[in-house]
């Protein structure tokens, strides 16, 4: 009943577009690194990582333990902002400099524009507040992601093959 609901919601044609995305996408993504210090709120992004195509899914309960398996290869990082020694702004930093291309999306419960600024300039690919809209803006950045991926893989046709291609 709701995956009818769903798809009656976003239109048959998302619906594929989503079905077309998730197969193409399945090929790039390997790779999910969920960090937070509080254990009830990495289960419950576990979860709602769990029901989208990630199949290897690693939970970290500080950012020191997810700087120590960024050897891994990680595609997308979930970063708390307020954790233990170090804090997730540090950690952000850390993994761009090992790795500019992770997707690092920063999780906190502050709302302080700066803080979220300073995040996105330093490589954050988003800032999520957490509250009541979190797990949608999740899923929306996992989408979001996933186009990009998608988008990313396809093969670059070149201007000028274009341009004249009719000569051929």
């Amino acid at each position: 009943m709701f995956k009818c609901l769903f798809i009656k919601a976003l239109g048959f044609r998302h619906v594929l577009r989503f079905i077309f995305l998730k197969i193409k996408v399945m090929e790039v993504f390997n790779k999910i690194f969920l960090v937070d210090d509080d254990k009830f709120t990495l289960n419950l992004y576990h979860r709602v990582v769990e029901e989208s195509i990630y199949s290897e899914i690693e939970l970290f309960s500080s950012g020191e333990d997810c700087l120590g398996s960024l050897d891994k290869n990680p595609t997308i990082i979930f970063l708390d902002y307020h954790m233990g020694e170090l804090n997730g702004f540090e950690v952000l930093k850390k993994i761009k400099a090992n790795n500019p291309n992770i997707f690092v999306v920063m999780v906190s419960s502050q709302d302080d524009l700066k803080v979220a600024v300073n995040s996105l300039k330093n490589g954050a690919f988003d800032y999520i507040i957490k509250g009541k809209e979190e797990i949608t803006r999740m899923k929306n950045v996992l989408f979001r992601i996933q186009e990009l991926q998608s988008i990313m893989k396809e093969p670059k046709s070149h201007f000028f093959q274009k341009m004249f291609s009719f000569l051929l």
